[in-house]
C-alpha cells in the first residue's frame, strides 16, 4: 500500500498510548491472592483486580493484518489516599523526573521515583506483565505494557469522591514538558493500554491470561503479588471492526466527530500509520484519547449502562462542548489593564516530519515536506478570543478578552479577524495570524517557503499541566464544534492554560513544496503570534526551530531529523 493510499482512507486505530480506554464501577475490590499492606496515613493502598473471570475479545482485520481489542478488564484499585504523580522535565536537555505526591489531609509530602524509571509522559513503563497460554497450556504471548494512571476509571464504593479531578489521559506528544497523573482515593483505574505500532494478535480460540504487576513496582509501592487469571475467548470478526464492545476502533467509531478536523485527526492518524512514528491521534486532536467503547468485562456482566461520564465514573470519552461567544460584541473603549493576567503563547519544535507526495488538492507528482506543529499556552491566563460577524460579511471581527482572578471580564482589545475556510477537512472559522510556519535556509536567514497562518483554536494536547492555573479539564476539545459553522454569527475560540493546539501539515497548501529545493540542511520555524496582535506576558519565547536534512532525488526525496537535545522524535 502506498503512502497516498494510506492517507486517502480510514486505516487503523489511533489510540494514544496510555489513553483512557474503559471504565469500571464495581461495588468492591475483588479478592486477591496476596495480603493487603497495612494502611499508612497519606500512602495509597494499591491492588490489582480483574472485573470479570472471563472476557470475549474481537479479532478484526486492519491495514492488511489482524489485531485485537486487547482489554482484559483488569484494574488497579486505590484506597486510603489518592495515587498521584507530578511528572516534569526542566528542559529538553534534561531527563524526565517523577515525584509521587503523598497527601494526608492538609499535609503534602513528595517521594521521587528512581531516576531513569520513566523516560516520557505516557505512564509507568513495563508496569503490567501478561502471560497468555493457549488451550494446551503453551505460552503464546508475553506482554509488558505501560500503565497510565489517568486511564478510564470508576468508583469502588459510594462514599468515594463523586468525580475525578485528575486529567483524562497521559500525553504522548514528544515535546511534552509536564504532566499530572492520578487516581482518586476509592477509585479503580483500567490498566489496559493499546499500542497500535505493536498490536496484539491471537488466532480465534480459547486462552488463559495471567496478569501481574512487575516486581519493581510492587516493591516501590507496596502492592500485593496478586495475579488474576482470566479466561479469554477470541472470536473472528469479519466486518472490519469489533462488535463485542472492545476498545478498538471500528470504521463506525472512527467516523465520530471527524467533521471539520484539520488539526490532527485523519491526517495525523494516516501519517502515524504510514511512518510508524509511534504517535497517534484521536478525534479530539493530537494525543487525545479516542472516545472509549464498551469494556468487555462490563458488557459481559451486563453493566454497560455504567459507562460514560456521570456521577462517580468517567470513561475518558468526555468531549467538551464548544464555548459560546458573548451575546454581543464588546462596547466602550478597548483597554488592556496593566495588571490583567495574560496568556503566554509558546511554540514547540516540529515533529512527525516526513516526505509525502501531496494530499487531494496538491499538485500531482511533486514532493512535500509535512510535519506537526504546536503552539501552547503556559499561562497564567487562558487565551479567549471571540469573533463577531456583520450580516453578509465574509470575515468576523475578533477580540481578545481579559479577566481578573475571580473570572470577571476587565478588558478587551481588537485581535484581527476570523475567516471561513470552506475546504473539505476544515469547514470552520479560522483565527488569522495565530501562528506561522517557515522553512528557512541553513543559516536561518532566508525564508525559503512559508506555510499556514489561520487556525481553529482547540485544546488538543496537554503540554504542561504543572504550570500555574493549568486547566486539567479544558473546553473546546471537540474539533467538530470548537470553531463554529458556516452560518455562525459569533464564535469563541479558547486555548486553555497548559494545553496546546496541534496542526499536522498534511492538508492542501499546508505542507512545504520541496520539489525544486536543493538537497541540504534547512530549519522548520514555528512562530506563535507572528503579528503580535495577541497580548501576552512574554513575546520572546514564541519561536522554535527544528533542523531537517533533505536528500534523495525528485519523486524519491528523503528527510533526516537529528535529535532535538534528548528528544529523538522524527
Amino acid at each position: 500500500m502506498t503512502r497516498s493510499q494510506h492517507r486517502k482512507g480510514l486505516k487503523r486505530g489511533a489510540f494514544a498510548a496510555g489513553a483512557a480506554l474503559t471504565v469500571v464501577a464495581v461495588a468492591g475490590a475483588a479478592p486477591g491472592a496476596g495480603a493487603a499492606p497495612q494502611s499508612t496515613a497519606g500512602k495509597p493502598k494499591l491492588k490489582l483486580i480483574a472485573a470479570s473471570k472471563a472476557v470475549t475479545l474481537d479479532r478484526y482485520e486492519w491495514d492488511g493484518g489482524f489485531q485485537l481489542d486487547f482489554d482484559l478488564g483488569t484494574y488497579l484499585t486505590v484506597d486510603n489516599a489518592p495515587l498521584e504523580f507530578k511528572t516534569t522535565r526542566k528542559s529538553y536537555k534534561d531527563p524526565v523526573v517523577v515525584q509521587q505526591i503523598l497527601r494526608n489531609g492538609s499535609r503534602v509530602t513528595t517521594k521521587k521515583l528512581p531516576a531513569g524509571l520513566v523516560k516520557d509522559f505516557k505512564g509507568l513503563p513495563d508496569f503490567l506483565e501478561i502471560s497468555v497460554k493457549n488451550s494446551a497450556g503453551t505460552e503464546v504471548k508475553k506482554i509488558k505494557s505501560t500503565f497510565c494512571p489517568n486511564n478510564a476509571s470508576g468508583r469502588l464504593r459510594p462514599d468515594a469522591p463523586a468525580t475525578s479531578h485528575y486529567p483524562e489521559s497521559c500525553p504522548t506528544n514528544p515535546f511534552t514538558l509536564g504532566s499530572v497523573w492520578g487516581v482518586e482515593k476509592g477509585w479503580a483505574a483500567n490498566t489496559t493500554t493499546q499500542d497500535y505500532d505493536h498490536p496484539v494478535d491471537l488466532a480465534a480460540g480459547e486462552y488463559t491470561a495471567k496478569v501481574s504487576i512487575a516486581k519493581k513496582y510492587r516493591d516501590l509501592f507496596g502492592i500485593p503479588n496478586d495475579s488474576p487469571t482470566i479466561k479469554v475467548t477470541v472470536r473472528q470478526n469479519t466486518d472490519g471492526g469489533g462488535e463485542g464492545g472492545g476498545v478498538g476502533l471500528t470504521r463506525g467509531s472512527m467516523s465520530h466527530d471527524m467533521a471539520g478536523m484539520d488539526h490532527s485527526g485523519m491526517a495525523g492518524m494516516d501519517h502515524g500509520a504510514m511512518a510508524g512514528a509511534g504517535h497517534h491521534y484521536g478525534p479530539r486532536g493530537a494525543d487525545a484519547p479516542v472516545p472509549s467503547a464498551l469494556s468487555h468485562a462490563l458488557e459481559d456482566r451486563g453493566l454497560a449502562h455504567h459507562l460514560g461520564d456521570g456521577s462517580g465514573h468517567t470513561d475518558g470519552s468526555r468531549i467538551a462542548p464548544a464555548l459560546k461567544a458573548n451575546s454581543k460584541r464588546p462596547s466602550g473603549r478597548a483597554a488592556v489593564p496593566a495588571n490583567a493576567p495574560k496568556p503566554d503563547l509558546r511554540s514547540l519544535p516540529a515533529w512527525d516530519i516526513a516526505i509525502t507526495d501531496g494530499e487531494d488538492g496538491d499538485a500531482a507528482g511533486r514532493d512535500y515536506l509535512a510535519f506537526s506543529a504546536n503552539v501552547w499556552n503556559a499561562g497564567p491566563a487562558p487565551l479567549v478570543v471571540d469573533g463577531f460577524r456583520k450580516p453578509g460579511a465574509d470575515l468576523m471581527d475578533s477580540y481578545q478578552y481579559f479577566y481578573d482572578a475571580k473570572g470577571k471580564q476587565i478588558g478587551y482589545t481588537p485581535a484581527g479577524t476570523m475567516e471561513w475556510d470552506p475546504r473539505i477537512g476544515h469547514e470552520h472559522w479560522h483565527f488569522t495570524d495565530f501562528a506561522s510556519y517557515h522553512l528557512l535556509s541553513a543559516d536561518k536567514t532566508d525564508i525559503v517557503k512559508s506555510g499556514k497562518e489561520a487556525f481553529c483554536l482547540a485544546n488538543t494536547d496537554a503540554v504542561d499541566y504543572t504550570v500555574k492555573n493549568a486547566n486539567w479539564h479544558p473546553y473546546n476539545t471537540d474539533l467538530s464544534t470548537a470553531c463554529g459553522q458556516k452560518s455562525s454569527i459569533s464564535v469563541r475560540e479558547v486555548l486553555d492554560v497548559g494545553s496546546g493546539d496541534t496542526y499536522t501539515q498534511y492538508r492542501p497548501g499546508q505542507s512545504f513544496d520541496i520539489t525544486d529545493l536543493a538537497n541540504g540542511t534547512y530549519y522548520i520555524q514555528v512562530v506563535a503570534n507572528p503579528a503580535k496582535r495577541l497580548k501576552e506576558t512574554n513575546v520572546n519565547n514564541n519561536i522554535s526551530y527544528r533542523k531537517v536534512i533533505l536528500g534523495g532525488t525528485p519523486g524519491h526525496r528523503t528527510v533526516k531529523t537529528p535529535p532535538y537535545d534528548l528528544i529523538n522524535a522524527p
